[in-house]
């Protein structure tokens, strides 16, 4: 997979979730993942430059970057609400497991598809 392709995916499914957890307000959604304002504002921010970048950016070399760096955010996010759910006061209900499991399968993509996927979608035209 590509990091654009990647980033497209990704990038509308976090807007679409940021966009929807603004409608339905703080709280928990089933009792299984967090929506707060915190939350939401971050999903919508980082879906908008994931999309930016795989929809509208055509070096490829940059969306690895992005999504490799927003694969180590989301990694970070996933680790630390383990240790500390309510990330400072920022987030009133806190993260539950399945928030943090889903930052920390985000962040691993992100990190694997940025940052190890190597040249994939380069140009392998040959110099003669």
């Amino acid at each position: 997979m590509t990091a654009r392709i990647f980033a497209q995916v990704v990038g509308v499914v976090l807007l679409l979730l940021g966009i929807g957890g603004l409608l339905l307000g703080d709280g928990l959604l089933g009792g299984l993942l967090n929506i707060d304002v915190a939350e939401d504002i971050v999903h919508i921010l980082t879906g908008g430059i994931l999309a930016y970048v795989g929809f509208g950016q055509r070096n490829e070399g940059v969306a690895r970057s992005v999504v490799g760096v927003l694969g180590v955010v989301y990694l970070l996010v996933g680790l630390l609400g383990f240790v500390l759910p309510f990330l400072f006061g920022l987030i009133p209900s806190g993260y539950t497991i399945a928030d943090n499991l889903i930052h920390l399968a985000l962040g691993a993509l992100g990190i694997a598809v940025g940052f190890l996927s190597g040249g994939e979608g380069r140009s392998t035209a040959r110099r003669t």
